[in-house]
């Protein structure tokens, strides 16, 4: 389905936005015509002068037709906007949740760029090289303001902050070069903070991918940087010092020393990288050093992304 004045839809859920938002402008224009029309003839009927019957009927009649109009005047509209809201409600699910097979892609904005890398190690700035008919999962943090993912051929849109990590998935549904905007005001050079999602039949992202061929991967950068900040010394199989072991850590529940229970999931580990003291595993020392201002957002998620990885023979929970 194609609007006017709106880029043509190209991704798996856009026919499904469009198509959502034209019924509600159809009820909301509906309901509007009809409280005019009510309006217009109610002012027609009895304007002064006319001939219209003034008679006030029996009490017991006017409380029977008073509440047949208010059923009928409160029901339906409710009825229509409930179930927009349930049609809605079921977008939004499948928009939250990505497929457990998606790619993943990590993205940090910045003024005024937006810099993404590939699970394989690919770096792009300010654009993004995506297969065709395959979920792409995009998890997105900020280094400075707060900024706003958007690409309206995808009829998606997903808030970046900074010092929190949100997720955004999508499904290109034909090749083509479509326009990545900022959507929050970030600062002077907001309005050139733009870049370009190019989605490609999947031989030819592959020949993309084997052109630009990156080592080391993301969790290779993460395995290094591991070493690079001392992480090895306490959490390594071998270390002798009394810390919790991250191997097959990611994704599951993890009890803190306060009595709750978290799952690992990538805002657990920044924060436990750059706010260790915030949610201590239960049975250990608060006793990690912060490593806020040593490591910047892209090198935790190489960071994440090392961790992340199953133990030999295991699956990465999602």
């Amino acid at each position: 389905m194609n609007l006017p004045f709106v880029p043509q839809p190209a991704s798996a859920l856009a026919s499904r936005y469009d198509t959502l938002f034209l019924a509600m402008t159809a009820l909301t224009v509906t309901v509007s015509a009809l409280i005019v029309v009510v309006v217009l003839v109610f002012a027609y009927r009895y304007r002064r002068g006319s001939s219209a019957n003034r008679v006030r009927a029996p009490l017991a009649e006017r409380e029977r037709m008073r509440r047949r109009i208010e059923v009928v005047w409160i029901g339906f509209p409710l009825l229509c906007f409930v179930a927009a809201f349930g049609w809605a409600a079921s977008i939004y699910f499948d928009r939250s949740t990505p497929p457990a097979d998606a790619l993943e892609v990590a993205v940090v904005a910045k003024q005024w760029m937006w810099k993404l890398e590939h699970a394989t190690g690919q770096r792009e700035i300010d654009e993004l090289h995506v297969p065709v008919n395959v979920p792409v999962r995009l998890v997105m943090t900020s280094q400075d303001a707060i900024h706003s993912f958007f690409v309206p051929a995808f009829r998606v849109k997903q808030d970046v902050l900074p010092g929190r990590y949100t997720v955004l998935w999508f499904t290109a549904t034909r090749a083509g070069d479509f326009r990545i905007f900022c959507a929050e005001y970030c600062g002077v050079d907001h309005a050139r903070m733009f870049g370009h999602v190019i989605a490609l039949d999947p031989p030819q992202y592959q020949r993309w991918l084997d052109t630009h061929d990156a080592a080391p991967t993301m969790a290779q950068r993460g395995e290094a940087l591991f070493r690079q900040f001392g992480c090895s010394g306490c959490h390594g199989a071998n270390a002798a010092v009394h810390a919790p072991q991250l191997e097959g850590l990611y994704g599951r529940p993890v009890p803190l020393a306060d009595g709750t229970t978290v799952i690992a999931d990538e805002r657990y580990i920044r924060d436990s990288i750059l706010l260790p003291r915030r949610e201590v595993a239960a049975g250990y020392a608060p006793i990690m050093p912060s490593f806020a201002g040593q490591i910047d957002e892209a090198d935790i998620l190489d960071l994440i992304a090392y961790i992340r990885q199953p133990p030999p023979g295991a699956e990465v929970p999602r």
